[in-house]
């Protein structure tokens, strides 16, 4: 009797669950931004003019808030201002402590701090330190990569003369730290050998044929949240069912392959399937699996497994798919 060869189906879809995750803005950042600067001075008139800035710090996660500290400089332009055509700007340098709301892509943040302000041009023997403070938006739209749109207000004054900045400005921040990737949470389903059928004496006139029969198998898991690669925490006990199934059946390939919710353009979406592809991968190899038996790739939004157009449909379309083959060759009786 010919030896049975096995095979192995196994398929996991990463579907939503609201379970906590490190924050996209946590880690070390730079910046640059520039926008409208309003000035005015005792006794004089208030103008407009270009503001320019260079900006970068740290967050920390605190579980649902953003604790950070960052240090700023800013340069804006001169302006006249009347009466008596008196033509000034300013520059100002400090340090803030930042206090925001995580909310996925998006953090809604207040920052108060120090700022030391030195006005230049006809006013220039202003100069001292003051409060600084501000109110901002920031969206991540990338791994690395966020815009923000802020308010900032300081002051300086010496020997009766104050000098007021308000500052309104949008910025591009990079991220020096990937976003965190947890094990998925993977529904492992164990899978079934069918045995071999005991061969039967032969017959007159009767013939023996070779059938390969193939038993996939589609089991659920976990999923991703928008715009991000990070898989779900609790899925470490989970996947590690794959991994020994992969020690078990070592001449079985595994094929991984990323998926996108219909949100954002085809080509950040083929990047973040990709990302979520190699995101399982890199987990199965760090657990001995080996790299030459995973192909893992990313097919965008181009295959939903739900409705788009419903929360719950595109958190079940954020998720990875592992597959495996399993095959039985079996020898049927023919006239």
């Amino acid at each position: 009797m010919k030896k049975t060869v096995l095979s192995v189906a196994l398929s996991a879809a990463l579907l939503a669950m609201g379970t906590a995750q490190a924050s996209e803005f946590a880690g070390g950042w730079v910046g640059a931004k520039a926008g409208n600067n309003s000035s005015n001075a005792t006794a004089l008139d208030s103008k407009n003019a270009t503001a320019l800035g260079l900006e970068g710090g740290y967050n920390w996660d605190m579980g649902g808030f953003l604790l950070g500290v960052n240090g700023f400089y800013d340069d804006n332009s001169k302006k006249t201002h009347n009466p008596g055509a008196v033509n000034y700007g300013s520059s100002a340098y400090g340090v803030d402590a930042k206090l925001g709301i995580d909310a996925g892509s998006w953090l809604p943040y207040a920052k108060v701090g120090y700022a030391r302000t030195d006005a230049n041009g006809a006013l220039g023997a202003v100069g001292s330190g003051d409060v600084h403070l501000g109110l901002g938006i920031e969206y991540k739209f990338a791994p690395n990569w966020s815009v923000a749109g802020e308010y900032t207000t300081y002051s300086a004054k010496t020997l009766g003369n104050k000098v007021n900045n308000n500052n309104l400005t949008l910025g591009i921040n990079y991220y020096f730290d990937t976003p965190y990737v947890a094990p998925a949470v993977v529904a492992a389903v164990a899978p079934v050998v069918v045995k071999e059928a005991p061969k039967p004496a032969p017959a007159p006139k009767e013939e023996w044929k070779t059938i390969t029969d193939e038993k996939p198998v589609r089991i659920e898991g976990a999923s991703f949240d928008t715009s991000s690669a990070k898989l779900k925490p609790t899925a470490d006990a989970k996947l590690q069912q794959v991994v020994e199934f992969a020690a078990k059946y070592p001449q079985a390939n595994l094929e991984v392959s990323g998926h996108t919710d219909s949100r954002g353009d085809d080509g950040y979406n083929q990047s973040l399937s990709e990302k979520r592809a190699q995101s399982v991968k890199g987990f199965l190899v760090k657990k001995g699996v080996a790299a030459d038996r995973i192909s893992a790739k990313g097919y965008g939004e181009t295959m939903p497994a739900a409705d788009n157009k419903t929360k719950e449909g595109r958190a079940q379309n954020r998720r990875v798919e592992v597959r495996y083959t399993i095959r039985e060759e079996r020898k049927v009786r023919v006239q």
